[in-house]
């Protein structure tokens, strides 16, 4: 497992656009779906690592435990589906609805959102506020695979909760780590 970090995409970004197909609905998913006033999460994920897997139950709680806030939730997977077809949208629909998401999960085959978000691993994670300006991309937590310590989401849950009561989130984010994004040959960012 290499282990690649986020790369702190300058706080105070305004969300980029983006138009991706649900893997389990087929529906096209974009920002203006969700209702802004109370913020959008985006979380870069797949299926195949270990970082994720690690932390998929968590995600899944995450969602069921905000769906009722407003908050907007996206989780996107970018990785090269024909080298890595773990993560091919089939593939990546089964992880869903095996973990019971309910948020869109989708597919980014052109890679160009995630360097949009300038995401460089999974997981990686986007709040933006009510204004769709970035307010945390930082850790789930401080829990890697191997290093006993508990999932609990705190540093990304801590963030969403003071983005939904309004307050200003702490700019002290540590980045998040996880696998590369799976870039395919000869799409690689100038960043990755």
């Amino acid at each position: 497992m290499a282990l690649t970090t986020s790369t702190m995409l300058p706080l105070g970004t305004t969300m980029p656009f983006f138009s991706l197909p649900d893997v389990v609905s087929g529906s096209m998913i974009s920002p203006e779906m969700f209702d802004l006033s109370q913020g959008v999460l985006v979380m870069f994920i797949c299926k195949h690592c270990p970082y994720v897997v690690h932390v998929k139950d968590e995600l899944a709680r995450l969602g069921k435990d905000y769906h009722q806030s407003g908050l907007g939730i996206v989780a996107i997977s970018s990785n090269d589906a024909s080298s890595y077809p773990d993560d091919a949208p089939d593939s990546l629909k089964a992880m869903a609805e095996q973990l019971g998401l309910v948020f869109p999960f989708c597919y980014d085959e052109s890679q160009e959102t995630a360097k949009a978000f300038t995401a460089a691993c999974t997981p990686d994670f986007f709040l933006f506020d009510n204004k769709q300006q970035l307010v945390y991309r930082g850790q789930l937590d401080d829990s890697r695979p191997g290093n006993g310590k508990p999932v609990t989401g705190k540093d990304l849950r801590a963030a969403v909760d003071r983005v939904l009561a309004g307050n200003e989130v702490s700019q002290t984010q540590r980045s998040s780590a996880g696998c590369n994004i799976k870039w395919k040959l000869g799409n690689e960012p100038d960043y990755a």
